[in-house]
């Protein structure tokens, strides 16, 4: 409907929705709690209008559809939802909410509100996003109604400036997406990260959207007999169940890319067949799902080692399914999740669903967190913008478990590395860690653990900690300490960020710094988002041009069928062709596939391009593979 049309009638016709949700699980005093807040936002926004033109009560009225209907909370909360900009967009004030609403809604309405203040602890951002974390202690409900708050205004994001869009993006990924993650909110969670990814990236994120459509239109037919075979495989023996075909996000498809450093088509399993059976009083949930794989893999071949249980161990934030891989009549490894409706729900609802574990689950989530804060705030002190980064690291991520050589466990985060374990060990032994032993084999301290390593840490004295130590840590511990003894150094001044490496034509963002330099950024590099969530008013506009004179390092793999001359074509592409010159090239040749690496040097992202689909014309070759590290 366009902004014209939406008339009072419209406006509450769309608060009816909010009601009707409520309607079931609601008191009548409660129900009039909720009609009393909506007429007082109403009143209170009657004259303000959002970026969109539409009149500004639409947004309230949203975020508590949101509360009511997407996350199924109470009347407070609701309440709260309707009230949330009230304080800090009218001349109204929380006494006087709390003198209305009580001292519920008062509190929920008072940490969603953004502090207005002449200086800042951190920063504007780091302030809010501190109050909101610590409001944890009283009422998580606080943080639901901001992920609402969040949720829709990413969901209305293109009205803004390109900047205020990077700027809210990159506090979504950063922030918002994880924690939904870490509460369970699955779905809510995939949401903010591919509508922040549309914003940061607009021009990859369509160019994957194109890749999945097309990919969709190719595997139709086999995908139908594939699933075509399922159905008559459970129906004969009677299962009831539905089945859904899920295509994997356009953020999650560019994090796989970049992770396994493959091309789109080279991805396995852009998507995953969920089928989803009734909850049974007389089966339990584990034996319908072994039911359910046993038939399915009698009739299918079953890929090696590809089961993964998260129904006997859930991830930390509840998730629950079972996972493995089945080969289909067309040779394609297919990925299938097997779960009950319960599960689906509570990859919708996550910790706030209805159950018999609930209490007992949200108290050891908010008790775990709690903790976190308190060793954070007691560590980082006051005006330091690694409070966030600190929260996020200790606690955002999936944990993993591995062990010393005595047999002791640690916890780390997900993709802690060996540094994050030596420095879990002692702070003196993380400051000198110069090699790992993992599982009996020596091993970099930059190197990824896995659940369930066996780790060893050698020091030496001379050792210290390294600049790209930052981006291989992952635990606060060890970012804590690795950012102490670089901060004691003198920091060079930078104009390219050394992390992204960035090449004039790619999309870049500028972050002003303190001595007003200009940091350029890809806008898809991590250590932006991070910026961009913290300190977004720095961000400013760039031109980021070729310069003839300058050039950048790069580096590309191809993989290609050997044959005579291949590698004189390859160089050929870049030293003859564009007169570039190579720094090193690297070639193995296995059972008759060669893997090349180049590197070389650009003027541009142009070229690089152009290098690459010079690569990718010449005869046998079948994949070329750009590596920014």
């Amino acid at each position: 409907m366009c902004n014209q049309e939406i008339t009072e009638e419209e406006i509450r016709r769309r608060a009816g929705e909010v009601f009707s949700a409520m309607e079931s699980r609601s008191s009548l005093a409660e129900m009039q709690l909720m009609h009393k807040a909506f007429n007082f936002a109403y009143e209170a926004h009657r004259e303000q209008r959002r970026k969109t033109g539409e009149p500004y009560i639409v947004h309230p009225i949203a975020v508590a559809l949101i509360i009511a209907k997407e996350l199924q909370l109470g009347a407070e909360p609701v309440c709260a939802a309707f009230l949330h900009d009230v304080v800090e967009d009218t001349p109204c004030t929380n006494e006087k909410i709390r003198e209305q609403f009580g001292n519920d809604v008062a509190f929920l309405v008072k940490v969603v509100t953004k502090q207005n203040k002449t200086r800042y602890s951190m920063s504007k951002q780091l302030d809010n996003f501190k109050q909101m974390l610590d409001s944890v202690h009283y009422d998580i409900r606080a943080i639901l109604i901001k992920l609402a708050d969040r949720l829709h205004n990413m969901r209305t994001l293109d009205s803004m400036r390109p900047d205020k869009q990077m700027k809210i993006a990159g506090e979504t990924d950063y922030f918002y997406a994880p924690l939904a993650n870490r509460l369970g909110l699955y779905t809510i969670k995939i949401e903010l990260e591919n509508l922040s990814f549309r914003y940061r990236c607009p021009q990859i994120y369509n160019k994957i959207l194109q890749l999945i459509e097309a990919d969709k239109e190719k595997d139709r037919v086999r995908l139908k007999t594939f699933e075509d075979k399922i159905d008559e495989i459970l129906t004969s023996h009677g299962i009831r169940y539905r089945r859904e075909l899920a295509y994997k996000q356009p953020y999650n498809i560019w994090r796989k890319i970049n992770t396994l450093k493959v091309d789109f088509e080279h991805l396995e399993c852009r998507h995953f067949t969920r089928i989803v059976f009734p909850e049974d009083v007389y089966v339990s949930e584990k034996n319908m799902c072994l039911n359910i794989y046993s038939l399915l893999t009698d009739n299918f071949k079953e890929r090696p080692n590809s089961i993964v249980n998260y129904v006997d161990q859930p991830k930390q934030n509840g998730y629950q399914s079972f996972h493995t891989q089945l080969l289909s009549d067309y040779g394609v490894w297919e990925e299938i999740h097997i779960q009950s409706e319960r599960m689906t729900k509570k990859s919708h609802l996550g910790y706030m669903l209805e159950n018999g574990r609930r209490d007992k689950v949200i108290y050891e989530w908010l008790e775990t967190f709690r903790g976190v804060l308190r060793d954070v705030a007691g560590n980082t002190g006051e005006g330091g913008g690694f409070f966030i980064e600190s929260v996020r690291a200790s606690f955002y991520n999936d944990d993993i478990q591995v062990y010393t050589p005595e047999g002791r466990s640690m916890k780390l985060p997900k993709n802690s590395t060996a540094i994050d374990f030596a420095f879990g060990v002692h702070t003196e032994v993380g400051m000198h860690a110069k090699y790992a032993k993992i599982n009996g084999h020596l091993a970099s301290v930059k190197t990824l653990l896995k659940r369930g390593d066996c780790v060893e840490i050698g020091t030496d004295p001379n050792v210290w900690p390294q600049e790209d130590w930052v981006s291989k840590a992952k635990s606060y511990r060890a970012l804590r300490n690795i950012h102490i003894y670089l901060d004691k150094r003198p920091k060079p001044q930078y104009h390219r960020c050394p992390l992204c490496n960035p090449i004039p034509g790619e999309e870049v963002i500028g972050f002003r710094k303190e001595d007003e330099t200009i940091m350029v950024h890809r806008r898809d590099c991590a250590d932006a988002i991070s910026l961009a969530s913290q300190y977004g008013d720095s961000i400013v506009p760039v031109e980021y041009k070729e310069d003839p004179a300058v050039l950048y390092s790069a580096s590309l793999t191809a993989k290609a069928v050997d044959r005579q001359h291949l590698l004189s074509d390859i160089i050929d592409s870049i030293s003859n062709k564009l007169q570039l010159s190579i720094d090193e090239l690297h070639t193995v040749t296995e059972d008759e596939i060669v893997t090349c690496t180049i590197n070389f040097m650009v003027h541009s992202y142009k070229e690089l391009q152009t290098i690459v689909q010079s690569i990718l014309d010449i005869p046998d070759v079948d994949e070329v593979i750009y590596k920014n590290e």
